[in-house]
């Protein structure tokens, strides 16, 4: 069944997930899937594996091989897994009440929430994130929000699109929240992980202020442990997936909703 996506990045994450679910891809029969030339196809995993997200071998290509503890920059992050990440963000929406003061952190399944907004009213948004910002802005320039967004100052991490920062972490403490949407770079059966030490001391400050706290999260996070806890899995009341609890996570006591 032909594709006909006819948009590059649309193309790249249609790339991405299938070389990801079948191990190889072989760029006669892919080319004929998305209704393009092989060249352009060629051209397309070219600039894949200049990314270091797949690599070519002889009439196709494989997945890159992975590195462990490594965090992708934010633009990669937003094409992967992308449907799974707006499912996981329109739940998340679902939290949101009129009158609330929110945390957001860095996260590309966080940054989609403001997109999933109608009829909110006088809502507080914080957040160290400024591709958040930058769409709760819009979210509010297009009358689907009321309300103001404070983004903390810190140091800027022009790959991941955050601030961090002592100053971030002192700043954050003065405020008083109803609820945070954290992300992660992997979970256990114990914790939550991130790649980053100063963006995980946010995070965990985002938790400690807030009332209530609930993870973002895709498949891809499940059963990984990374560089930096950022807090014990008890500290989170509500875990939202794109996949249903598994096994090795049973004793997690967090609500767990699948998107």
């Amino acid at each position: 069944m032909k594709q006909n996506i006819s948009v590059k990045y649309q193309r790249h994450e249609f790339i991405l997930n299938r070389v990801k679910e079948d191990g190889k891809i072989y760029v006669t029969e892919l080319a004929k899937e998305l209704d393009i030339t092989p060249e352009t196809l060629r051209r397309d995993l070219t600039e894949l594996e200049e990314e270091n997200e797949l690599v070519r071998i002889h009439g196709g290509a494989v997945p890159a091989p992975k590195s462990e503890g490594i965090e992708l920059e934010f633009r990669k992050k937003m094409v992967l897994m992308s449907e799974e990440k707006k499912r996981v963000a329109r739940r998340a929406a679902k939290e949101i009440r009129s009158g609330m003061t929110i945390g957001a952190d860095v996260g590309t399944s966080i940054m989609y929430i403001p997109d999933m907004l109608e009829d909110i009213e006088n809502l507080t948004v914080i957040t160290n994130s400024l591709a958040t910002a930058i769409r709760f802005n819009k979210a509010i320039e297009e009358e689907r929000v009321q309300g103001q967004v404070i983004v903390l100052p810190g140091t800027t991490n022009p790959f991941q699109s955050s601030i961090k920062g002592s100053y971030t972490v002192d700043f954050l403490k003065q405020f008083s929240l109803d609820l945070s949407f954290i992300s992660c770079g992997g979970i256990s059966k114990s914790a939550i992980y991130d790649y980053d030490l100063e963006e995980s001391l946010v995070s965990r400050t985002f938790i400690q202020m807030s009332q209530e706290n609930i993870t973002l999260l895709d498949h891809s996070k499940i059963d990984q442990r990374q560089l930096i806890e950022i807090c014990p899995v008890t500290m989170i009341d509500m875990f939202i997936c794109d996949a249903p609890k598994p096994a090795s996570l049973i004793n997690v006591s967090g609500e767990w909703v699948t998107a």
